[in-house]
């Protein structure tokens, strides 16, 4: 089982490599997922990419603990 962060970096290093698989990460990024990686993601699952410019950052702010959500549900995925 890869690390999220490992994951991370491969699906960025190939997007900077493939402008094909950017392309279709960025309109459709399951499916770029499963078809370059063969990562499937449950449908309750929505996923988002953005692209960042030079003088743009994003900060994500995951769940609140309280919600009752917690990341590590999320380990029955096996990959991210």
């Amino acid at each position: 089982m890869l690390s999220e962060a490992i994951l991370r970096n491969q699906v960025i290093q190939k997007a900077w490599e493939d402008p094909g698989f950017k392309q279709r990460l960025l309109t459709d990024p399951k499916a770029a997922l499963q078809e370059a990686l063969g990562i499937e993601l449950p449908d309750n699952i929505t996923l988002r990419t953005v692209e960042e410019a030079s003088n743009e950052f994003y900060l994500v702010i995951p769940p609140s603990p309280a919600s009752g959500v917690m990341k590590t549900d999320l380990t029955t995925l096996s990959t991210w």
